[in-house]
């Protein structure tokens, strides 16, 4: 019942995408952030969101989902460091933006189950970060005073630094 739910539509689709690799090879290999442009991103996030006076927290984390970074403004709420944590691990895990997410998840569809799984947190703020057709992290936002802000705020860090995931 629950995998019915877990793979309904487009959520399915993005869950379930196959790791690159040729089936022959023994070792497979990937691209992470180096931890200077995760910690650049997640500044470029926090400055841009100060820019339009939202104080808030920005996590970065690598294409397992592992934390690299972790940045909180002083007058960001309590709540925002582990929210901005879990929307990056949410757009890695779906590898789409949580945006997308909290819509295509929205109570009454057909892939609202994947709301019940430990951990993901369907809120605008969690964006992939990719190069090379790869993704390579993902960055979360909380603080800002909805998720579209913190969506625009993890947008404009990611443009700061795609010049330097080019490969």
């Amino acid at each position: 019942m629950l995998k019915k739910l877990i793979c309904g539509g487009a959520v399915c689709l993005l869950t379930s995408l196959p790791v690159q690799a040729d089936e022959g090879e023994a070792l497979v290999s990937f691209k992470v952030m180096a931890l200077e442009t995760a910690l650049e991103l997640a500044e470029a996030t926090l400055a841009s969101c100060r820019n339009e006076g939202f104080q808030v927290a920005v996590s970065v984390v690598d294409r397992f989902g592992n934390s690299q970074v972790l940045l909180r403004d002083r007058f960001a709420g309590a709540h925002t460091s582990e929210t901005a944590r879990r929307k990056a691990w949410t757009a890695v895990s779906f590898r789409t933006d949580t945006l997308a997410l909290s819509d295509l998840t929205k109570s009454g569809a057909a892939q609202s189950g994947v709301r019940f799984i430990e951990g993901a947190l369907m809120a605008g703020g969690g964006v992939p970060v990719e190069a090379g057709g790869a993704m390579v992290g993902g960055v979360g936002v909380s603080g800002a005073p909805g998720g579209a802000e913190d969506d625009a705020c993890a947008r404009a860090g990611i443009e700061v630094i795609t010049d330097k995931l080019e490969f």
